[in-house]
This record gives C-alpha cells, structure tokens and sequence, in this order.
C-alpha cells in the first residue's frame, strides 16, 4: 500500500483493502497467542513442585490457549472473502401456529447465547412476536471476526420433537423454523441502488416498545423493485436509523444474490451437480422420548441437547464446514 502508484488504481485498492481486513483478526489473535505462550513459558519455569499451589492456574491457561490456537487454525477453513464479514441472521417460525413460534424464539435465545460465548455483539433488527406466544420470525445482525462464516452453516430448517407445554393432553408435537444467514456486507462493496428501483413503506412498529413505537410510523420496509427482495427494520425509534439499517440488510441481501447467480453459472458451465440444501431439513432436535441432537447433512449428533439450546452449536457448525472444505 505504500508503493508509489498503488491508490491511482482503485479496483486493486478495493481489493487489497478487503484482503486486509480479512486478516488482520487473524494475525491480532496470532499475536496475542503468541504472547500468551511467552508468559505461560515464563510462569511454567517458576513452577519446581508438582505441589505448587499455581499448577491449577496454569492448567487452566494452557487450556484456554489451546483453544485459541483451534478456534485460529479452524479459520484457516474461511477461503470466501465475506467469510470474515459480520451476519444477519433470519428466524422464521414455520407451520403450526404458537408451537413454531415458540421453537423460533428458542432458535433465537440460541443463537444469541452463541454469539455472547463468542464475545461477538448483536443488533435487533426486526421482530415480530407470536399472537399467544413465541415470535414468527426476528432479524438481527451479529458483528465479529468470521461470524458469517461460522452462521452461514446454519442455513436451512430446524426440526423441534418435543412434548408441547402447550397441550393439555401432554402429546408429542414436531414443530420447524427456518434458519437464513447473509453476510454483513461492507459499505465499499460495489453494489449499485438506485432511487427509482425502490419502494418505500413507513408503518408504526409493533410489540413492545412503548407509545412513542406505538403511535409513530418509523418502522421502515423497502421493496427493490427489480428483484422483489424485500428489507425491513423497526427497532430503532429513528425512522432514519431504520431506513439505513433496511437499506444495508438490502445491500446485503442483493450482494447474496450476486453471489449465488455466480457460483450457479460456474456450476453450469463446469457442469457440476450439487444437492440443494436450501430450505431443506439440516438438524433434528429430539427432546422426547429420548434427548438427541443430530445433523442430517454429517450426521454429527449428540444427547446434550440442553448445553446446544444453551448455545453449544460450535461441533455442528465445525462439523459441516470441515465437510464442506472437503468436497472442494
């Protein structure tokens, strides 16, 4: 970046800018590891007695840099460039009324116990709650190194078997919800909007918010007119802040479609065939008669299902995408 020239083209500066942000969280968490493993060597030839009080303190760093040193090889395996991008993440609940709804709203604590055990921070966007209860659908975006490349892994239905705390008679339901992720595009992706191509819808918001989201249109929805992609927000009070967060969930969600009209003439024209796993069923949860949480797609599995409705998706996530990387 510092050679004579290198800003006059700027298709390169864009490109390289991009690369750069790409890795510069991987090479800070290398650093930091690095400098880890320096003071744990220090601190470990303190130790002379395996009775020294500090052994567990010291256990329990290594294990913590272990972990680091995974999560860092594992993005090794992010080879697209929006793979470092932030997400937005998309829950809706499917048929069967207040059972979906509630399945969605159990997705959605999921995912966002998830993205606070990764140390990533969330943005509401958008949610509707259920008429009895639940939520039928909720969009939020979660900013963080590689969070589109670990969530774009959960992409597809989730399947809920349970017995309903809903039904009297105690029965045994299955209830779905739908799992969408895009990536989080930056503002420099070049991606045209143009004024004339879009649609703009104002309504007051809905759920709890108080009188001011009750009794003011601020709650924003835009159709791009061309392709029907539509992007709504009503959780900021500012029609302004809603309007600017619709546009860049747009941005984004043109920028996704971009993408996958690429990759499908590169299949043609390789003539490639894939499965289409897109809004097909990726991930059973069994809560009754037995507790079992398995993915259709690797057909990892396991029986804490509480520690995974916890959270704990990190195995399944690492699961498909290490597949995925090998198929390539």
């Amino acid at each position: 970046m510092a050679e004579s020239g290198f800003w006059d083209n700027q298709t390169v500066v864009k490109e390289t800018v991009a690369r750069l942000k790409q890795l510069k969280p991987v090479v800070e968490t290398w650093k930091k590891c690095r400098s880890d493993f320096d003071h744990l060597k220090e601190f470990t030839a303190l130790i002379t007695d395996e009775k020294d009080g500090s052994l567990p303190e010291l256990r329990t760093e290594i294990g913590k840099l272990v972990h680091e040193v995974d999560t860092l090889e594992f993005t090794r395996i992010f080879s697209e460039p929006e793979d470092a991008f932030g997400a937005i993440l998309s829950i809706n609940a499917g048929a069967g009324g207040t059972e979906s709804c509630d399945w969605a709203s159990m997705l959605f604590r999921m995912y966002m116990r998830w993205a606070e055990k990764q140390g990533f921070e969330t943005e509401m966007v958008d949610l509707l709650q259920g008429e009895e209860a639940g939520i039928k659908n909720v969009t939020f975006c979660v900013h963080g190194p590689y969070a589109f490349g670990y969530l774009k892994a959960e992409c597809g239905v989730h399947r809920l078997v349970r017995i309903s705390p809903f039904d009297a008679n105690k029965r045994r339901h299955t209830s779905f919800a739908s799992v969408d992720a895009i990536a989080e595009v930056e503002d420099d992706v070049d991606i045209e909007i143009k004024d004339e191509d879009l649609k703009i819808d104002t309504f007051r918001a809905g759920g709890a918010g108080g009188q001011h989201v009750n009794k003011t249109e601020s709650a924003i929805r835009i159709t791009h007119i061309p392709t029907g992609i539509i992007a709504q927000c009503q959780n900021e009070r500012s029609q302004y802040k809603n309007k600017q967060m619709a546009l860049k969930i747009l941005k984004s969600r043109l920028y996704e479609k971009k993408k996958k009209e690429e990759s499908e003439k590169t299949l043609q024209k390789y003539g490639e065939k894939k499965e289409i796993a897109w809004g097909s069923q990726i991930r059973s949860y069994v809560f009754h008669p037995y507790t079992m949480v398995k993915d259709h797609r690797t057909d990892y599995e396991t029986s804490s299902g509480a520690d995974v409705m916890d959270g704990d998706v990190d195995a399944f996530m690492q699961a498909y995408l290490k597949q995925n990387m090998q198929k390539l």
